[in-house]
């Protein structure tokens, strides 16, 4: 484990020599709140090495040395936002090796699943919801970590064989392009939204003032205990807790019934603030912003859904890599607007 500045300055030049880097993460999103990055694998010819992000130490230099290259990554969606929301890191270049399974057609495409059928290795499963915030990893989850990043290299190694030989390297590159960009930009918080739990949208406006209250009292308590919001409170309780609440029957009974006092105390108060809020400053409920589309656009719907289906049983692909449904009904209303946020080989297949 790299958990010194000194330990890390002896891996920095052989990071900077090799010809090749894979890459993942592991965070603790299931034991705490907040989450953090709790390790970062890395491998290279030379080996595995575990990074720990925890020890205290500057990752700068570490950060620094994995930019300006390409990345071998496995859905590097998660990892790339983490990086970028914890350590400011957006690397230049990557390869994904899921993105290119599924370019080139396969339906089983989790890192498991293609290592065993590319490289005949069967790995474990086990530790992957484990507490990896835990010192010392156990031996089992070290072993686990390294898996992560020792198979990326020969299995990219196949996959670029194979979208070369399908002429989709292209295609996957633009992917990889534009899953950079996107894990780069800063997701804008909505706090009129972000309280709205699922189940929220069968409330009325007094329920929802308790329930925004409540995923208040939430979030203050799970980051208090550093522990996931929904081992406070799920959000099927918070919801029916709150439209008890705004009809005036009793909702204590349908708290966990281990829930400590103080926290029962705390939900009390929150359901009390919500009650209190004035109906005229109660939240509002969300109104549908989308029109009914018309007959034409219902058409040129059809029409790329068929073109799109088409095309994808061509070349053994899932039709929503070239366009989601979503991106179909935006492409029908208006083409020349929706069109120019397609990748070029989106645009190429749904034009020929």
């Amino acid at each position: 484990m790299i958990d010194t500045e000194e330990k890390l300055s002896e891996l920095l030049p052989m990071l900077r020599a090799a010809s090749w880097v894979a890459v993942d993460t592991e965070a603790d999103s299931l034991h705490a709140y907040p989450e953090k990055v709790c390790l970062i694998q890395i491998s290279t010819p030379a080996g595995e090495e575990l990074v720990d992000p925890l020890a205290g130490f500057d990752l700068a230099p570490l950060l620094a040395a994995l930019s300006g290259r390409e990345l071998i990554m496995h859905g590097a969606d998660y990892d790339l936002r983490l990086l970028e929301k914890h350590h400011r890191f957006i690397p230049s270049s990557v390869f994904d090796t899921m993105l290119a399974a599924r370019l080139i057609g396969e339906r089983q495409f989790g890192y498991s699943s293609l290592v065993e059928k590319y490289l005949g290795v069967k790995l474990e499963k086990g530790p992957q919801k484990a507490n990896w915030a835990r010192r010392p990893l156990t031996e089992r989850m070290a072993k686990y970590a390294r898996n992560d990043t020792r198979y990326l290299r020969p299995l990219e190694d196949r996959l670029r064989g194979e979208l070369i030989s399908l002429g989709r390297l292209e295609w996957h590159q633009e992917a990889c392009t534009r899953l950079i960009f996107e894990c780069a930009q800063p997701r804008p918080e909505d706090e009129d939204r972000q309280w709205r739990v699922k189940g929220s949208a069968a409330l009325g406006r007094g329920a929802l003032a308790v329930l925004r209250e409540l995923w208040r009292w939430r979030e203050k308590e799970a980051i208090a205990a550093n522990r996931p919001p929904f081992f406070i409170l799920s959000p099927e309780t918070m919801v029916s807790v709150a439209a008890s609440a705004a009809t005036k029957r009793a909702y204590e009974t349908l708290l966990p019934k281990g829930m400590s006092e103080r926290r029962r105390a705390g939900v009390a108060e929150a359901v009390a603030r919500g009650l209190a809020v004035p109906p005229d400053k109660c939240p509002r409920l969300i109104e549908r912003t989308g029109r009914r589309p018309s007959d034409a656009e219902r058409k040129r719907f059809l029409e790329l859904e068929k073109r799109r289906n088409a095309k994808a049983q061509e070349l053994g692909i899932d039709p929503t890599l070239i366009a989601s449904r979503a991106t179909l009904s935006a492409l029908a209303r208006n083409w020349e607007k929706h069109s120019a946020e397609l990748m070029q080989w989106q645009r190429r297949l749904l034009t020929a």
